[in-house]
């Protein structure tokens, strides 16, 4: 039976969450018991008008009090290696996962997924496959809290932030917003549906979607004009985007940087920040001309390039 402070667990993280959590409740106890009984103990046994002897022992136990501070901090060094092994987990999404952008805004969340399929407030998810999600904020920052999967990421404004799970166990569970974000806060949220694989692909073919996220993408890329300089061209000289994200890119400064999201986002709105080696600074920004859903569509495009060596059409 589910009760608000202790949630169903629906991964094996947030299963390892749980027995971490366990262990040190244990340690505490282990060290805050014995000190809480001997301080009882002690305000009885010399409490004021009680016939006791109250002189200092004339020598110290230095294995007592070596062993005190000793025992103590191995055991927390061994809880620090523990903790730290699961947040690294936590943070490294393994290759292949299902990506789905997700979009924060008063008082909504708004997933996406590669598919061109849409969902606000409600998220399907197939069991036993990692998940990878692209997050920013288009208004404050916002929190984005799976109490079933143990884990939680802020989503940022202007900054892309990722997170990742493996749901193992089928269901409908919470999301919330674990970041104040306005007088609203409390209603931003929804739930998240882990299905089988079957079910899911079925939820896929049933939800309509007329294009893919890199499909509106491309239809985006064009409509800007951005092809007219990023295609082979004679009259412009801009880098080709043909296998550049998730790689090195050699910058006018000295610089080497990874083509992640966070720089496609950059490169678009503020394209003088990082300009590549042997381009010139030309190109126009592009900030308030498209919308954060809008960049989404064109980075999931250029993610489409990774391993394109053809041109669009």
């Amino acid at each position: 039976m589910s009760f608000p402070l202790w949630p169903w667990t629906a991964s094996a993280y947030a299963h390892q969450v749980d027995i971490l959590l366990l262990f040190l409740w244990l340690l505490a106890a282990a060290l805050s018991v014995p000190v809480v009984v001997a301080l009882g103990a002690f305000a009885l046994r010399y409490r004021a008008g009680l016939e006791v002897n109250r002189e200092h022992r004339p020598s110290r136990n230095i294995t007592l009090e070596v062993s005190w501070a000793l025992i103590p901090f191995l055991l927390t060094l061994v809880f620090f290696t523990w903790a730290a092994k699961l947040y690294f987990e936590a943070n490294r999404p393994p290759p292949g996962a299902l990506e789905i952008s997700v979009l924060a805004r008063q008082w909504m969340w708004k997933f996406q997924h590669p598919g061109g399929q849409r969902e606000i407030n409600e998220l399907h998810v197939p069991v036993n496959r990692p998940v990878k999600f692209t997050m920013i904020s288009e208004d404050v920052i916002h929190s984005l809290y799976f109490p079933a999967l143990r884990i939680k990421q802020d989503v940022l404004p202007a900054r892309y932030t990722t997170l990742w799970f493996d749901a193992d166990v089928p269901g409908t569970y919470k999301l919330l917003c674990a970041e104040f974000c306005g007088t609203s806060h409390s209603e931003m949220g929804g739930q998240i549906i882990v299905m089988e694989p079957a079910d899911y692909e079925r939820w896929l073919e049933r939800t309509p979607s007329d294009l893919s996220l890199a499909a509106r993408g491309a239809n985006l890329f064009r409509s800007l004009g951005c092809s007219g300089c990023h295609v082979r061209s004679e009259a412009v000289d801009a880098p080709p985007l043909w296998g550049v994200f998730g790689g090195p890119v050699p910058l006018s400064s000295g610089q080497v940087i990874v083509a992640d999201e966070g720089y496609i986002r950059d490169s678009i709105l503020l394209p003088k920040k990082a300009v590549v080696a042997g381009y010139r600074p030309i190109m126009p920004t592009f900030e308030g001309r498209v919308s954060e859903e809008q960049l989404i569509q064109l980075i999931a495009y250029i993610k489409s390039l990774a391993n394109d060596e053809g041109y669009p059409q």
